[in-house]
């Protein structure tokens, strides 16, 4: 996809406007007013709402799907994208080994929350940075490890105690509306081994007041969702204690989908990555979505119990 857009002179703070939507969307230039995505429904409606921003603004813009960019390489627009998140995978490496300098300095622990804060700011910025890495740049494995290193260095947290599944049974759990890999997972664990008559409720993103009994997850100010680098799913089997065979291998393919930091590496995920977005694709509701999900990881599991190398622990 191609964004071609001609800016006014004035206001000047427009040019910055939009060239940090376009470094936010992970666009990467060909020239200097023209920008590239990877062809999606995503990329198009990221630049068709960047194209209704600069014509409102009084500038010119048009987007473009184009299989063909003449006069550059297919590799050569890849190793651009590789280039630019090479580059925010970098200075988020910096970010991390300076906060690893700043707790050594000041001795802080797990508990300390400013740290924890810190940790959470980092978390998010990678997982941002992730979710634009179309082809998998090197530097986000080093700045995962780097993170994960991190996260581990400090003293051990008290454990938490284990919710109970008992207390849980009969709650309606909400999640936002577009379920995706790690919600229709968590959906799925939920009916599976906590509730089987749970009711998953699905709304707005943003601005829903829960009501009394509601549990939310995987969203705005949820009860569960991503914790210590994990996933939404992870977060739900730690928390409930669930130690069935083979689904602490489920937690770990869905995290790679999900947070796309490739910190397991399970030869199963890219399938099943392909599985779930195909679903999405083709899934008139997210009640279907969630309906053939929920097959997908009933047979996931299912494979991973024979197979005699199923983890159960985290990476190594």
């Amino acid at each position: 996809m191609l964004l071609v857009h001609r800016l006014p002179p004035e206001p000047a703070y427009l040019r910055v406007k939009v060239g940090r939507r376009l470094a936010r969307i992970g666009a990467v230039p060909l020239k200097s007013t023209v920008y590239v995505l990877p062809r999606s429904a995503g990329s198009l409606e990221d630049f068709e709402w960047l194209r209704k921003e600069i014509e409102e603004d009084g500038g010119d813009a048009m987007v473009l799907a184009s299989r063909v960019v003449t006069g550059v390489e297919d590799a050569d627009i890849e190793a651009l994208f590789r280039t630019a998140r090479d580059a925010d995978y970098a200075a988020l490496a910096e970010d991390i080994k300076e906060l690893a300098k700043t707790r050594k300095k000041k001795k802080l622990d797990d508990a300390d929350r400013s740290f924890l804060a810190d940790v959470a700011r980092l978390e998010r910025r990678l997982a941002e940075i992730a979710a634009i890495d179309f082809f998998d740049a090197p530097g986000r494995a080093r700045a995962s490890d780097a993170l994960q290193s991190l996260r581990e260095s400090g003293r051990p947290v008290a454990a938490r105690p284990r919710d109970s599944i008992e207390a849980f049974r009969g709650r309606v759990w909400v999640t936002r509306r577009g379920v995706h890999v790690d919600r229709i997972a968590t959906a799925w664990l939920i009916r599976r081994f906590i509730d089987a008559g749970a009711t998953i409720k699905l709304v707005a993103p943003k601005g829903y007041v829960p009501l009394d009994e509601e549990l939310r997850f995987d969203m705005f100010e949820a009860e569960y969702g991503h914790e210590d680098g994990g996933c939404t799913l992870e977060t739900v089997i730690r928390r409930f204690g669930l130690d069935t065979a083979g689904l602490a291998a489920v937690g770990e393919i869905v995290h790679d989908i999900d947070i796309k930091d490739a910190r397991y590496r399970r030869p199963e995920t890219e399938g099943v990555a392909s599985i779930i977005n195909g679903i999405c694709l083709s899934s008139a509701s997210d009640d279907e979505r969630l309906e053939r999900g929920a097959r997908v990881f009933d047979a996931l599991l299912a494979d991973l119990q024979r197979k005699k190398n199923v983890r159960t622990e985290g990476p190594t």
